[in-house]
């Protein structure tokens, strides 16, 4: 049974009991609050692993407590993910640029809240066991000491920025990431590059990698991701 603890805000009562019940069922330990203000403030009393933050709150939205927590050097690398009846695009890659990572649009089922809560801890605990400097994927190795790609035994010539993209996503698989992430998480947030240039990148990535460049997917609206191989 898992432990986690799970942060779960939201001011719909219905909601909140129904989300608790299912979480607590699946083992994991979990605290309720109904304002961004409490979010905030148990967040920082007591750091969980992992938040369910609903978007629409009274007073400090989720968006604002997404903000703040994602700048709070000692809650900043807890995932976050947001519950939200606003499923618009806008809203969605809003969520993201703010650092959330995955949202879920109500009206959601349990079933599928629970596995996508399993899927950002899962992804989140790689993260934290450290960064091999070999990934492998199917046919597909990429070695970060020696900034090479190999598919099926044969090497795979890609430009400095194409390969720190691959990597910046392969490390992730599952993570959605918008464009802006992209390049602030390959270059920084000084580096000249408009989103259309990560389009580019893509493009030319996928036409490299051929049979293993379907691991870079395309979300809708939003942005990119690496294949979830789970």
């Amino acid at each position: 049974m898992s432990r986690e603890r799970i942060l779960l805000v939201d001011d719909e009562e219905d909601i909140l009991n129904l989300v608790k019940y299912n979480l607590e069922r699946d083992g994991y330990k979990v605290e309720t609050v109904t304002t961004g203000e409490a979010a905030v403030r148990a967040a920082r009393e007591n750091v969980p692993d992992l938040i369910l933050l609903d978007l629409m709150l009274p007073g400090m939205d989720g968006f604002d407590v997404c903000r703040i927590l994602k700048n709070d050097k000692n809650v900043m690398k807890t995932p976050i993910v947001m519950l939200t009846a606003k499923g618009e695009d806008s809203d969605i890659v809003a969520g993201l640029e703010l650092g959330a990572d995955d949202y879920i649009t109500k009206p959601f089922s349990p079933r599928v809240l629970i596995a996508r809560v399993k899927a950002v801890l899962r992804r989140d605990s790689k993260v934290k066991e450290g960064k091999s400097p070999l990934i492998k994927v199917d046919e597909m190795e990429i070695d970060t000491v020696r900034h090479r790609v190999a598919v099926s035994g044969e090497s795979i010539d890609l430009t400095a920025t194409e390969f720190d993209i691959l990597v910046y996503l392969a490390r992730r698989p599952g993570w959605v990431f918008t464009r802006s992430q992209i390049i602030n998480g390959v270059k920084g947030d000084d580096y000249p590059v408009t989103d259309r240039s990560v389009d580019v990148q893509i493009l030319n990535l996928r036409k490299k990698l051929g049979d293993a460049g379907v691991n870079i997917e395309t979300v809708r609206g939003v942005g990119y991701r690496f294949k979830d191989q789970q």
